[in-house]
């Protein structure tokens, strides 16, 4: 079986970043399209590495952001289910006892 990494909260959490990237995105192809500077092959080599770079490291950050929050939010639900299920042993043994 396969196990999904992020579940429903967690893609809602990492909505935020779609801003972002869209705004990056918007940059880049306005540099492209409309090219504001005039062509220049190093000039505009960089600025889209800079936009490029950004965007990828937006996306690789949000992914494991995404498995952290993930892993924590699934850490945290076995360790109350953990607890629940220990004060229910110890109620039952409580109850057991008289």
């Amino acid at each position: 079986m396969s196990e999904k990494v992020f579940d429903r909260e967690t893609l809602l959490d990492l909505t935020v970043n779609v801003i972002p990237f869209g705004i990056l995105v918007i940059f880049f192809g306005g540099f492209i399209l409309f090219n504001p500077f005039g062509f220049d092959s190093v000039i505009t080599g960089v600025q889209l590495a800079i936009i490029g770079v950004s965007a990828a490291g937006l996306m690789i950050l949000t992914y494991y952001s995404g498995a952290a929050v993930s892993k924590a939010e699934s850490e945290a639900e076995a360790a109350l289910e953990a607890e629940e299920a220990g004060q229910l042993e110890s109620s039952e043994s409580v109850a057991d006892e008289a």
